[in-house]
């Protein structure tokens, strides 16, 4: 796998797919937890544990580069990353933040088309991530499913009959999935109705998360859904219970949206073409207000009111108007004055039609 040309480009092979409600569901995410059986967990272990987990990470990469249909893989050391590549993965939510900063112990086996994350070393030894476009969560388990049964066949994992996978946090013991969802809802948002829809998912036993997931800020009206707990639930009732969710927050934000444009139409196409105008002509632009002008246009393309932009194209920005992949386009780091003139050189070349 050609790592630079992973660095390079704005999107991810899942994400060039038209998967199923991608105007309101950016994608879908199918994340196990795993740990190998005799080993401590990350956060106890020590030099010699290494040697082990790592060794493991090789046979699985091996065992994965071998099975019929599964794509390439790389085992990629966090300490041979520049701090600018490390910053993109996470961007491109390849991995988490924490892991980016994991030099001691810290890999990533990535599949060359992006869909297939594997962490090695993050809180767990092993966080197998599939991500799929639009609201495909059974199709992204049962992806992360093969890949796990490959991994199955070259490692021993700590598993316990009673109480299922065994993992460094409590609340992933048990089939150790986490699934999860990306949701743009800019219309519940100017409807005032975002606050109350997020917390009643939260009353539903799921967490609400930014763009970064946990610990990271809303930004763009986007948010991150998932489970918050996997013990006593099978990953069929995990699943289903998140697409049920998922399905009811599209239901209501295509109503919203519908309301906009019926009750204030001018208003919001005022509010869709100026942030259009901006974005296609401004030579100063911060990270934050792309996010808040990338959500509206894409609210207007969603609502027919924006014409020959794909949402795929446009959905491009939210790597693009990142610090960290603005600086390795350009080779070094930047004051951010000066990425801000960058970021929106590459905006308008984007918009160009």
């Amino acid at each position: 796998m050609d790592l630079d040309t992973v660095l390079n480009r704005p999107w991810s092979g899942w994400s060039k797919d038209d998967g199923p409600d991608t105007d309101v569901v950016l994608s879908s995410r199918i994340r196990l937890a795993r740990n190998l059986e005799g080993v401590p967990f990350p956060v106890a272990m020590k030099g010699e544990h290494l040697t082990a987990v790592m060794a493991a990470a090789e046979r699985v990469v091996e065992s994965l580069n071998s099975g019929a249909g599964l794509g390439r893989y790389s085992l990629i050391a966090i300490k041979d990353l520049r701090q600018l590549d490390r910053a993109v993965l996470v961007e491109k939510h390849l991995m988490s933040p924490q892991h980016a900063s994991n030099e001691k112990y810290g890999a990533l086996i990535l599949r060359e088309d992006e869909c297939v994350s594997i962490m090695v070393n993050e809180e767990d030894h092993f966080r197998i991530q599939t991500l799929s476009s639009g609201l495909q969560l059974p199709e992204t388990l049962r992806l992360a499913n093969v890949v796990d049964d490959a991994m199955d066949r070259v490692v021993r994992y700590a598993f316990s009959p009673q109480i299922g996978y065994l993992t460094c946090c409590p609340t992933n013991v048990g089939t150790g999935l986490r699934g999860s969802v990306m949701v743009h809802v800019p219309a519940l948002a100017l409807t005032g109705q975002a606050g109350s829809v997020l917390s009643a998912v939260g009353k539903l036993g799921l967490v609400v998360r930014g763009l970064y997931g946990e610990g990271s800020e809303a930004a763009g009206n986007v948010f991150q859904i998932s489970n918050q707990v996997s013990l006593g639930q099978t990953e069929g009732d995990i699943v289903a219970n998140l697409s049920g969710i998922a399905r009811r927050i599209i239901d209501q934000e295509r109503d919203a949206r519908a309301r906009l444009i019926n009750g204030i139409r001018m208003q919001l196409e005022d509010r869709v073409f100026r942030a259009f105008g901006v974005m296609k002509n401004a030579r100063i632009m911060s990270s934050a207000e792309a996010l808040r002008l990338w959500s509206d246009i894409r609210l207007g393309i969603c609502a027919g009111l924006i014409m020959g932009i794909p949402l795929a194209k446009l959905d491009e920005l939210l790597v693009m108007s990142r610090p960290g992949y603005i600086q390795r386009t350009a080779g070094r780091e930047m004051e951010p004055s000066e990425r801000d003139i960058t970021r929106a050189n590459m905006i308008r070349k984007l918009l160009e039609v």
